[in-house]
């Protein structure tokens, strides 16, 4: 067994459900994310046009998290979901440093590390992931990679837009995009005209204080 996350982002409308039942379902402290949906507007006015992406851990095949933590608090399940055991973690944050997907936090009242764990929790007991039952539009698809008969492998046999994260870093992310845009999920696909960055025009004040 080999569990997987894929989201069609063409279905995703940024009603943010995913992002409030994780932190509920959790007890994420305020501040702190498992799950976060990011949105990016593209075009110009008026033809604009705003993409939703939810954002959570990967759970690499080769996950850099877990081949650096020094004390073995992060690990893999059978399933292949990385979790993390909180008893064990020393709060040394080198697996926030390591991932390249920023995923995840040092949770401020445990001072230990946390992230998404597929609410391993509840998949333990035959549930779905928080995230996928509060989804009204069922934009977020879990299951099986190995099943070929689960619905996370008939989507991506059928789609052939299917996009990871970071894909040159090799870190095999078992979490899926379908149906989105590459400006969603990489950043220097933005096309940037000249004139419109931050820091164009640079001035600077004549003097310091009121006189």
């Amino acid at each position: 067994m080999r569990l997987g996350f894929l989201v069609d982002l063409s279905r995703c409308m940024g009603c943010m459900a995913c992002a409030v039942s994780c932190k509920a379902e959790n007890d994420v402290p305020l501040n702190s994310w498992r799950l976060r949906v990011k949105y990016i507007d593209q075009g110009e006015f008026p033809y604009v046009k705003r993409h939703f992406v939810p954002l959570r851990c990967n759970h690499c095949e080769n996950a850099p998290c877990e081949r650096i933590c020094p004390v073995s608090a992060l690990h893999y399940l059978p399933n292949g979901i990385v979790n993390v055991d909180h008893n064990r973690c020393i709060g040394c944050a080198s697996c926030m440093m390591a991932c390249p997907y920023n995923a995840i936090y040092i949770d401020p009242i445990t001072n230990s590390a946390d992230k998404c764990t597929y609410c391993a929790h509840r998949i333990e007991v035959g549930m779905m992931p928080a995230c996928v039952v509060a989804c009204p539009t069922h934009a977020n698809i879990f299951g099986d990679l190995d099943d070929p008969e689960s619905e996370i492998s008939k989507y991506l046999k059928e789609h052939r837009d299917v996009m990871v994260r970071k894909p040159e870093l090799n870190t095999k992310p078992k979490h899926f995009y379908v149906r989105g845009s590459t400006v969603a999920l990489d950043p220097l696909a933005s096309e940037r005209p000249e004139g419109y960055t931050l820091f164009t025009e640079v001035k600077f004040l004549d003097h310091i204080g009121g006189h």
